[in-house]
């Protein structure tokens, strides 16, 4: 069996091993591999394992061996897998597997915002405490995050965690979602409602036709000023240009990002200039734990393809 890994590098870039994939078959990994090179790489494939390549069907047709597709990623937007399917081709994803990481940087998100541990890191170092007359300053209001309201879009997995965790810290906590559940401590409101009331806005929806630019401006005119936006679920999720407009204007807080709707961005991407928009490249996934994880789910799943009962099927 021929397998080929188009994109090692996110996932892989050194610091874990590929040795598990050798005894499946004759495996071969490639850092990055561009949309021209694909074809090529992959023709005599019986597997392949994406992240970012896009798999679209005049692709398929150069693929003849292709018997399966190992995604590392829960999104699975990369491939057609309606037309996939139609080809006897199982498409297999990574669930869950980022759970405790992007729960994590929400939270990072948020004491950066009320804590302001970096500013005053800077200060120290600038020499203000040295000359300072008192035994302690501080350069701009900090906060307790106990009695803040957070509003959670999204109860899958990790906005299940991410409520958890706010249960801990005290906050109130609101959640939007089409499939609420009787849990205790949880208020399920309607979108506008969490909007309206909430301090920190967290999005943890998947990317599809109902989701795509759910954060747009009259969305975000429903915010307090005071607000604080999280996304580090799909960058489409966010109105882009809207959002920098409500920053630059002042109609809410801030914004905290990991996702942008192209990645990389453009130079002129809108938010990499708007005022109070903390950006990070895409990271929520990115701890060695996380990465580990993902590979022992992605072995997994190949083993249980070969063995004949293939899971974490998404088509």
């Amino acid at each position: 069996m021929k397998i080929v890994n188009l994109d090692g590098c996110s996932t892989n870039p050194g610091d874990l091993s590929w040795d598990a994939f050798n005894k499946y078959g004759d495996f071969t990994v490639y850092e990055r591999t561009a949309p021209e090179q694909i074809v090529e790489r992959a023709k005599d494939a019986d597997v392949i394992i994406i992240n970012k390549s896009i798999i679209n069907n005049e692709i398929l047709d150069e693929l003849p061996n292709l018997k399966y597709v190992g995604l590392q990623s829960t999104g699975y937007n990369v491939i057609d897998t309606v037309e996939a399917r139609k080809r006897g081709i199982t498409v297999s994803n990574i669930p869950a597997y980022s759970t405790n990481e992007v729960a994590q940087m929400v939270f990072a998100y948020i004491l950066h915002i009320t804590s302001k541990v970096a500013m005053h890191d800077e200060a120290v170092h600038n020499g203000e405490w040295c000359s300072c007359p008192d035994f302690c300053f501080w350069k701009a209001p900090l906060e307790e995050m106990n009695g803040k309201t957070i509003g959670i879009i999204g109860y899958g997995s990790i906005g299940r965690r991410v409520a958890r965790i706010a249960g801990a810290f005290g906050m109130r906590i609101l959640v939007n979602t089409p499939h609420p559940a009787d849990d205790e401590g949880i208020e399920f409101v309607t979108l506008e409602t969490l909007l309206k009331q909430s301090d920190f806005v967290t999005c943890h929806c998947p990317l599809n036709s109902d989701t795509e630019k759910l954060i747009n401006a009259d969305r975000l005119n429903l915010m307090k000023k005071t607000t604080v936006l999280i996304n580090t679920s799909r960058g489409p999720v966010v109105d882009e240009p809207a959002l920098a407009e409500a920053l630059n204007s002042g109609r809410i807080r801030a914004a905290c990002v990991d996702v942008l709707s192209v990645e990389p961005p453009s130079e002129d991407n809108p938010l990499l200039h708007a005022k109070n928009c903390v950006i990070t490249p895409h990271i929520s996934w990115a701890a060695t734990e996380t990465r580990a994880r993902l590979l022992t789910i992605l072995e997994a799943n190949l083993k249980a393809f070969i063995d004949g009962h293939p899971q974490n099927v998404v088509n």
